[in-house]
């Protein structure tokens, strides 16, 4: 498994990443994150607020990307992994406080296991797999 490095936390921690995901059909969805944060140097999580596509079509098939970039350093990053949705237990309590007086209360919370990590920058590594 892939793990995150300080410069991946950074960026996620201070930029707002996107995440993608496919229906049973096929077809993407693309959302914005504000709640996208490190979990651990494996993992992803964000607060579900909407309920809605992203939610739906991590139920279905678990597949989804995460992209993240900062436009004036010309750098960013795209995780690609299987992703869960959890409705209560632990990493629902810690969605749910992470969210006390700035959000509502979550409809889930979504973790997502890094299997493959992809660099953005321009030039001849851009959308090559990320390699330290």
């Amino acid at each position: 498994m892939v793990k995150l490095n300080q410069a991946m936390k950074d960026m996620i921690a201070g930029e707002l990443s996107y995440i993608s995901t496919v229906d049973a059909n096929g077809n993407p969805d693309v959302g914005p994150k504000i709640s996208m944060r490190v979990l651990d140097d494996e993992h992803l999580i964000y607060n579900e607020m909407t309920g809605g596509q992203t939610q739906a079509n991590i139920n279905d098939n678990g597949k989804a990307i995460v992209a993240v970039a900062n436009a004036k350093a010309l750098k960013g990053f795209r995780f690609g992994g299987t992703a869960k949705l959890y409705t209560d237990g632990p990493y629902y309590e810690q969605a749910a406080k992470w969210a006390e007086g700035k959000f509502p209360v979550p409809k889930g919370a979504g973790v997502i296991t890094i299997e493959k990590i992809w660099t953005l920058d321009p030039g001849p590594k851009a959308g090559k797999l990320f390699e330290e």
